[in-house]
């Protein structure tokens, strides 16, 4: 059996910032509206296809350049923090970075960095993983082969409702290779991650762009045309992009904070883990009940989640918390441009934003 197809890369980022393991292929975009309509007839898996990305416009730009002068230094922070509990967690082992594309990459390339501007060796790896589909064995063996799966720990950005920690954890139930579904986040507003720095929604400038911040790589795809036996999953390469890169500008501007800043204490998390279940669970169900769905695919809670949806899905609706609050900005920008109608979140909900991809078809 084959271990690989394609080589490791880095993508736009400096080869000692990651290592990504998955197969670059060519492969045609799907309009968003084919796509979505595709997903929901179940005629083909999300991770079967692949939508069509571009620079954003200047207009939109500046929103995520704005996050980053805004919340930057909170970032910084929170990035500290967690990588504080990771080297506590192995004391004197190398720790083995498992960030989840790729979302999670960038806050993978910062906790990796954090670790070694402290005297920390750490290898960061960025690996896919699918909804009903679970995580990439292939990537999973080419890491065991060369670490101690005991050191390592998976990364990503932020919890929305728990679907990928809960895949996460039905893919290492046993163990494969000797990995245990450990999740780090730097935000767990659905309390599904083993160690979070925050379970404030707040916004991370990451989760505004695609591929210009996470590499100049695509969304992870899984599909028969593209991966064999033996082959990592695959992904599109932008390279024509390189030029509206901000990859590594984002790294860079955070991590020299985020080594120089005080790690800050997170021993409530877990005390506070099964309380933000239930509070994600209530405004679920009352969500799906308001949308008329039993499907919980439809219902995106959180910033990043909604600001996904409303790149690439094709949303019915949006709702915020305060139509004030800067870390929306964006959100309501994006809804404007596509006529997508706002409604109001109710205010004790610890979300800030929660995003309704429309039904096209009868799916109660």
């Amino acid at each position: 059996m084959r271990t690989e197809v394609a080589p490791p890369f880095s993508g736009s980022y400096d080869p000692a910032d990651v290592t990504f393991l998955l197969k670059p292929v060519v492969m045609a975009p799907t309009s968003v509206a084919e796509k979505e309509a595709a997903i929901q007839s179940g005629r083909h898996h999300y991770s079967e296809m692949i939508a069509p990305e571009r620079v954003p416009d200047d207009s939109y730009l500046s929103l995520y350049h704005a996050a980053l002068a805004r919340n930057g230094a909170r970032l910084a922070q929170d990035v500290a923090t967690l990588a504080a509990q990771l080297a506590a967690r192995r004391p004197g082992r190398e720790l083995v970075i498992v960030s989840l594309a790729r979302a999670g990459t960038p806050i993978g390339v910062l906790l990796a960095r954090t670790l070694r501007a402290h005297g920390h060796r750490a290898a960061h790896y960025s690996i896919s993983i699918t909804r009903d589909r679970g995580v990439d064995r292939v990537a999973l063996a080419h890491i065991a082969g060369r670490h101690d799966p005991r050191d390592a720990v998976f990364v990503d950005g932020w919890t929305g409702k728990g679907t990928i920690a809960g895949e996460l954890r039905a893919a290492l139930a046993n163990a494969p290779f000797g990995f245990t579904p450990d999740l780090a986040v730097i935000a767990d507003p659905a309390g599904q991650a083993d160690i979070a720095a925050t379970a404030d929604d707040y916004l991370i400038a990451s989760g505004l762009l695609n591929g210009i911040v996470s590499g100049l790589v695509s969304r992870s795809i899984l599909n028969a045309a593209s991966v064999g036996p033996g082959d990592f999953h695959a992904c599109v390469t932008y390279p024509q992009y390189a030029g509206a890169d901000l990859s590594r500008a984002f790294v860079d501007t955070i991590a020299p904070f985020a080594a120089a800043a005080i790690p800050q204490p997170v021993d409530g998390h877990g005390a506070r883990r099964a309380a933000l279940k239930q509070e994600c669970e209530a405004m679920m169900r009352q969500l799906l009940a308001e949308s008329g769905t039993r499907d919980r695919n439809r219902i995106k809670p959180g910033i990043a989640e909604a600001t996904r949806a409303l790149l690439r899905r094709v949303p019915e609706r949006l709702l915020v918390r305060d139509f004030e609050d800067a870390d929306v900005g964006h959100l309501l920008h994006l809804a404007a441009g596509h006529a997508i109608p706002v409604d109001t979140l109710g205010g004790e909900s610890q979300y800030r934003a929660v995003a309704i991809v429309r039904s096209l078809g009868d799916d109660a």
